[in-house]
């Protein structure tokens, strides 16, 4: 019977395509900020980002190695639905960027002058990070993960 039930879903989900995996999914996690000359200053100063697009109100910016993207808006634009009006507060974000030598990034960053939110550590399940916080308040964790090992 179990098997009957499962099989009767899974042909729905199927038939209603919550099992296929999209062609493209691309995420761009975007802000809303008052601070867009502050926050693309930041971003291209301290972790090498790249200008996408750029107008009076919006700041596309891409990863050095164009894999990911983040936007910024400013508040309060007549251009954009209310939705993406309010600014951010500046609590409860943080982002992950993940790199291959975090130690060589902690060095390169310390030099910038930014200011370290916590110092380069260990973490017991293995990661190795520091955090930086950008000019909106969000954290900015850089990370180089840790291979799991096969158990």
């Amino acid at each position: 019977m179990i098997r009957v039930v499962f099989a009767v879903l899974l042909s729905l989900a199927s038939v209603y395509g919550f099992t296929q995996t999209p062609t493209k999914m691309k995420l761009n996690a975007g802000i809303v900020t008052s601070q867009l000359e502050e926050t693309k200053a930041f971003y291209t100063s301290v972790l090498n980002f790249g200008v996408t697009f750029e107008n009076e109100f919006y700041l596309l910016m891409h990863t050095p190695n164009h894999q990911a993207e983040l936007s910024f808006l400013l508040p309060d634009h007549p251009t954009q639905h209310p939705l993406f009006q309010k600014p951010f507060d500046g609590q409860g974000m943080y982002i992950t960027i993940e790199v291959d030598d975090v130690d060589k990034e902690y060095e390169r960053i310390t030099k910038t002058g930014a200011k370290i939110a916590f110092a380069l550590r260990d973490e017991s399940w293995g990661d190795r990070h520091f955090a930086i916080v950008d000019p909106n308040g969000i954290g900015v964790d850089i990370v180089t993960y840790s291979k799991q090992e096969e158990k």
